[in-house]
């Protein structure tokens, strides 16, 4: 049975080359597939335009950046002061030489530039270095200083920073407040199940890591479609994330047809109820065997034309989709 409403496709991607994982990876375990991630991004670009899609970039702050210099000399005052200093950006640029030919592990002004000049992209903030909003040791102050840094470097660049994605999925509700303060309209909240509710260092974390794995082949905890915030909700926005889109496993191959299936009944169900469904990733996750996971976005967003034909399925942005939402209630 079609809904009467309008569905909502909504992309985000978390664009954050080397600073969005040293603290993970040593440099020589992922730098192919941060190196991968240039083009990548360009593939993504010429693809979305092909297909209709409007797509949120959430952009680390210093991707901005030609080179190490230019970045130094943008240091804050007030830096993230978690209590395990590892997890800190600064903590990494102090500690490891960033030499030229590694500048393409953590500048790519130029993508921002072809990002900003694609139609229908949004340039949003994944924070200026990478913030973790639930880390111990941290305080609202230094993660205000981070934004309003990343506001700077973005209004420099010609865009105003409308939408945030917080960096590990970890929201902290007084720091959205902040970002209210701060001008901004939305951000990506987590999936409404338990399962995807993050903390710092949850001991739960293994289970519902598994769970979550499982839950991408299999529909365990439904098809996370959403509705749409209503206009007299709070600003910013909670333009919620549905599901994740991992990069295709060779070790789970033969499952990856199931989990191309799973993600697309999810789309056909928000299409058909005329609900909001939210896919997510990070164009690092592509960097390698890049063929086959641009392969395996190009079958989801060939469906997402085939909705838009049957149902009316529409491609919005976060910003895009706030504004609207939020023109509702003025109207």
């Amino acid at each position: 049975m079609r809904s009467d409403k309008q569905g909502t496709f909504i992309i985000s991607l978390d664009f954050e080359l080397f600073w969005g994982v040293h603290d993970v990876y040593e440099k020589e375990e992922y730098e192919q597939n941060v190196r991968g991630a240039h083009n990548v991004v360009l593939s993504l670009l010429e693809m979305f335009h092909l297909h209709q899609i409007h797509a949120t970039w959430a952009i680390v702050g210093m991707i901005y950046f030609k080179n190490i210099e230019e970045l130094q000399s943008m240091v804050p005052e007030h830096k993230p002061g978690y209590d395990h200093p590892k997890l800190s950006s600064y903590h990494y640029m102090e500690n490891n030489p960033i030499t030229a030919e590694d500048f393409d592990l953590f500048f790519a002004p130029y993508l921002i530039e072809s990002i900003s000049s694609t139609p229908n992209q949004e340039a949003a903030t994944h924070t200026f270095s990478h913030y973790y909003c639930l880390e111990h040791g941290q305080t609202l102050e230094q993660f205000s200083a981070d934004l309003q840094l990343a506001q700077q470097i973005s209004r420099k660049h010609g865009s105003e920073i409308k939408s945030i994605v917080f960096p590990r999925n970890q929201i902290n509700e007084e720091y959205i407040r902040e970002c209210k303060r701060l001008g901004l309209v939305s951000y990506r909240g987590n999936e409404d199940s338990w399962v995807y509710r993050l903390e710092s260092q949850e001991k739960k974390r293994y289970v519902k890591r598994g769970l979550r794995l499982l839950d991408r082949y299999i529909n365990i905890f439904g098809h996370q479609a959403f509705d749409l915030p209503v206009p007299t909700e709070n600003l910013p926005l909670n333009i919620k994330s549905s599901r994740y889109l991992a990069r295709c496993s060779e070790m789970l191959k033969p499952l990856e047809g199931l989990r191309l299936k799973r993600i697309l009944n999810d789309m056909t169900y928000a299409a058909k109820h005329g609900k909001a469904y939210h896919l997510w990733w990070h164009p690092h996750d592509f960097g390698v065997n890049t063929a086959g996971n641009l392969k395996f976005l190009e079958q989801i967003l060939e469906h997402y034309l085939h909705l838009q034909d049957k149902y009316g399925f529409r491609s919005r942005n976060m910003n895009e989709l706030a504004l609207e939402i939020i023109s509702k209630e003025e109207g």
